[in-house]
């Protein structure tokens, strides 16, 4: 054998090795015991799901997934459930997401398991959304992402100032998913807009402010909040808010404010929260404090209501204030087909059911695992960490209406049943 024969061959070898160590981790992956990672246990009148991979800030699995949507249906069903909880252990984090770089590697070396986490995921999202029983999620510390997406479709979020909330995508080549297209137009004016395309961070009672949690609570309240919703004897929706609202305030919302789950989003509190409702919060951590954005506010619901990516940079340049051009500085490092895809995304998400976006949504997530940007996200984020994707195409002018059209468009057989 010559030396270009034998370099070939190792070629070849290095890349056979490589491809089973990736396999033999997915392998792993999912057959490892998630009993540990994710607890499902029955407390008094609740079912109660603890997301318990603090080492990894409780992101979400394939396995924590299939473990999770059985037992919500079975609780669901059961006479004796009365609500459901879910929550993060350790402290740090509610979910930080979902483990998108073993998601990477699935799609790289493709295997099923980048098709079965999305149609999984999403899947669960729905069931969230449409749960009959009350579901209480305590959003205490980072909630990103797939995070967001096992909480935000339930009828109740609570917040504490620990609460980080961000749905950073655009940053990884990916769009707002987990039901983004629904929830974020839904928010007040194009606040939505501006969080998906930017991945702006909202922390502590700025996540309240902003509709994303029904309530606020002080993290030290946590522990008492649950255990008086446990303690409930055969509670009703209106029972449970008032042991929330008692949390939370001392003058109660309307409980048509809080119980409409089907407009949900209609009616969660606007900017400003508590503030702009002149109630008065047991809580005293950043009382008096205005929602961040409030005095941005003009500026968003003005630059973000353009109809392409390329006349909302337009605006914010013309803008040309400091925020404006701060925020025109970010979104210049996302990648510009992410954002195409999460303005359109957005827009057609606003007037479809959660069902009806969590069907959209996978179609584009299997179209992202077959391009570039995601796999490079993943990369320059999350494994080689340089934060310098290279994007494909690196420019917004390169991202063609037909390029588009091929992300949205339908799998048929292969479509998300939900």
């Amino acid at each position: 054998m010559g030396l270009p024969e034998a370099w070939s061959f190792m070629c070849r070898f290095n890349s056979f090795k490589r491809t089973n160590i990736i396999l033999q981790h997915l392998r792993r992956s999912m057959h490892m015991d998630a009993a540990g990672e994710v607890l499902l246990e029955r407390r008094g009148c609740a079912g109660v799901i603890t997301l318990n991979r603090p080492k990894f800030l409780n992101a979400l699995n394939l396995n924590m997934v299939r473990h999770i949507y059985p037992q919500l249906k079975n609780w669901e069903q059961d006479p004796e459930t009365f609500l459901i909880i879910i929550k993060g252990a350790g402290g740090k984090a509610f979910c930080s997401g979902g483990d998108i770089r073993v998601i990477s590697e699935a799609g790289r070396a493709n295997q099923k398991i980048a098709q079965d986490f999305f149609r999984e995921e999403y899947r669960l999202n729905n069931a969230i959304g449409s749960c009959q029983k009350p579901y209480v999620a305590l959003i205490h510390g980072i909630t990103m992402g797939g995070g967001v997406g096992v909480s935000v479709h339930g009828q109740f979020r609570v917040a504490t100032e620990k609460s980080l909330f961000a749905m950073p995508e655009t940053a990884i080549g990916l769009f707002p998913d987990v039901g983004g297209g629904y929830f974020l137009p839904r928010l007040q004016g194009k606040l939505g807009y501006f969080l998906a395309l930017t991945g702006f961070r909202l922390k502590g009672r700025d996540v309240y402010a902003a509709g994303i949690a029904t309530h606020f609570v002080d993290s030290e309240k946590l522990g008492m909040l649950e255990e008086d919703l446990i303690a409930l004897k055969s509670p009703s929706k209106e029972n449970i808010a008032d042991v929330l609202e008692a949390y939370h305030t001392k003058e109660p919302r309307t409980k048509d404010q809080i119980l409409q789950n089907d407009a949900l989003f209609r009616e969660i509190p606007r900017f400003g929260g508590a503030k702009s409702q002149q109630q008065r919060t047991n809580s005293k951590i950043d009382q008096d404090k205005s929602f961040i954005l409030e005095e941005h506010m003009d500026k968003i619901n003005s630059c973000f209501s353009a109809n392409t990516v390329e006349q909302i940079i337009e605006n914010l340049q013309q803008d040309g204030s400091s925020f404006a051009l701060e925020q025109l500085k970010v979104i210049n490092k996302m990648s510009p087909t992410s954002l195409k895809i999460t303005l359109r995304q957005l827009m057609e998400g606003s007037s479809k059911t959660l069902q009806e976006v969590l069907i959209m949504e996978y179609r584009l997530s299997q179209a992202c695992m077959g391009g570039h940007d995601f796999h490079e996200g993943v990369r320059a984020v999350l494994i080689d960490k340089d934060q310098s994707p290279k994007w494909k195409p690196a420019n917004l002018k390169e991202v063609t209406e037909e390029d588009l059209d091929s992300y949205f468009k339908s799998l048929a057989s292969n479509d998300l049943k939900l």
